[in-house]
């Protein structure tokens, strides 16, 4: 399938397909017309791509453990581990963020209420 059409299988932009290529996690062979031309299974590793990436993942943490994720290894890959903790780790930090601000915003509130 040319590119076009994974466009609009998947709904992610062409742009976006081409970018993916760029940072090597999409392949694709140029026919003889010289179109990029993508294997039927590109419309699943689109929305892997796509769940890691709303997962909060850069494109340089996906590439190094996509190969794992298409075969269905994702248990048995060493890569995703450390990726995996480090995201959770910064997932945590923001949490702690987040209820910090969320405290002093509260304390404004009641401040502001007492004052009433």
């Amino acid at each position: 399938m040319q590119i076009g059409e994974l466009s609009a299988k998947t709904g992610v932009s062409i742009r976006s397909l081409r970018y993916y290529e760029e940072r090597k996690l999409l392949t694709s062979v140029r026919g003889s017309n010289g179109y990029r031309e993508y294997s039927p299974l590109a419309v699943e590793q689109v929305q892997t791509i796509r769940l890691y990436l709303a997962l909060g993942l850069t494109t340089e943490q996906i590439a190094s453990f996509l190969h794992c994720v298409l075969k269905n290894e994702e248990a048995f890959c060493r890569e995703v581990l450390p990726v995996y903790e480090s995201k959770l780790r910064e997932i945590d930090a923001q949490i702690a963020e987040l209820s910090q601000i969320r405290a002093n915003l509260l304390d404004r509130i009641r401040s502001i209420r007492k004052k009433d």
